[in-house]
């Protein structure tokens, strides 16, 4: 089974892909954004647009995530940002085709949570909405001038199963979609304390300047 996580830009994606691997004995998370941080790496700077809208990122995640999931036998995970309808089309919707097992979850949130949960991430004092003076790191920036086209296209039907994570935790999102998908979690351990310094592990793991 391929766990597709979608949503904004600082949804919460990571979080909570890390959150069920964590609990799920023998699941491993895929992240499609090293198919394509490896395609800006072997671009000149200034040819460096969306790499979704290269060819050779939805055939290569594609191909590695009908691999994993043919050659790994507990669940793997995927937390990806997607929000055309063709790209979402030649990634999920091809991955169904080749006859794997997709659940896909939208994480959704209003503007200003995620806007909070952006500055949270640790370079939130780096951040500045578009139009305003002294951006902050490009990746970062993008996100935030992204926001509003993501919550827009990411709430139509086709990108559903929808999970609103206003009020909810890391735990609690991650426990929805395990009951959503057919699946058993080992329980949340740990206080509020371990559990922000466990998150805070993943989000400085996932921290990239290029």
């Amino acid at each position: 089974m391929l766990l597709w996580i979608n949503g904004p830009f600082g949804g919460g994606k990571t979080q909570t892909a890390y959150e069920i691997q964590r609990r799920l004995p023998g699941s491993v998370v895929c992240d499609p954004e090293h198919v394509g941080f490896g395609l800006h790496r072997m671009l000149p700077p200034g040819l460096r647009g969306d790499f979704q809208d290269l060819a050779s990122w939805r055939q290569g995640v594609v191909e590695v995530l009908d691999l994993a999931l043919t050659g790994h036998e507990g669940v793997v995970i995927a937390p990806m940002t997607v929000t055309d309808p063709g790209h979402f089309a030649e990634t999920v919707g091809r991955l169904r085709q080749l006859g794997h097992d997709v659940r896909h979850f939208t994480l959704l949130a209003e503007r200003e949570t995620v806007l909070r949960r952006l500055r949270e991430r640790g370079l939130g004092h780096l951040l500045s909405l578009p139009g305003r003076k002294g951006a902050g790191p490009g990746r970062e920036t993008w996100a935030v001038g992204r926001l509003d086209h993501c919550l827009r296209r990411l709430r139509e039907p086709e990108f559903a199963e929808h999970l609103w994570t206003d009020h909810a935790t890391v735990p609690r999102t991650a426990d929805r979609i395990a009951v959503l998908a057919g699946l058993t979690l080992r329980p949340h351990q740990g206080g509020p304390v371990r559990t922000r310094l466990r998150q805070a592990r993943v989000g400085l793991r996932h921290i990239r300047f290029d």
